[in-house]
């Protein structure tokens, strides 16, 4: 799969039930990092924005500078639960490019986050273009 419009009906409903993803990309030295990101979908690409909520050590997030360094980026989207039969993920393999909060992205995290409606993200905006894209749940 290449689009997110190709996902089953399943995989769909993750990505908008599941308000976490995993962000996995290189380091400086070539170590893979997997952080949570907020996100939302926004026609075919997933967005993300940096914002005030959380305490950050530098104005300038290391995932920028490595997404600057190296666009490529993995998205993982998953629900684990005790019965193992609900388990299922979504992982994307996407390009990354930072871009200034967009309005039509601003609103689609606002729908999903309500902190982001009193607190609007600055940005920048991180914008997710699958190039691929997995999906498998344990049953059906």
């Amino acid at each position: 799969m290449h689009q997110l419009s190709d996902l089953p009906a399943w995989a769909s409903a993750l990505l908008d039930e599941q308000p976490v993803a995993h962000l996995g990309l290189l380091d400086e030295s070539g170590h893979p990092r997997v952080q949570p990101i907020t996100f939302a979908r926004l026609e075919n690409t997933l967005v993300s924005a940096i914002d005030d909520a959380k305490p950050k050590r530098t104005r300038a997030p290391a995932r920028l500078a490595r997404l600057q360094r190296d666009p490529r980026a993995t998205l993982t989207v998953d629900r684990y639960d005790d019965d193992w039969t609900r388990l299922a993920w979504v992982q994307i393999l996407a390009t990354a490019t930072i871009t200034p909060v967009r309005e039509a992205a601003l609103h689609a995290l606002q729908d999903r986050y309500p902190v982001y409606r009193t607190q609007p993200p600055p940005g920048p905006l991180i914008v997710f273009t699958p190039i691929r894209i997995l999906a498998w749940r344990a049953s059906g």
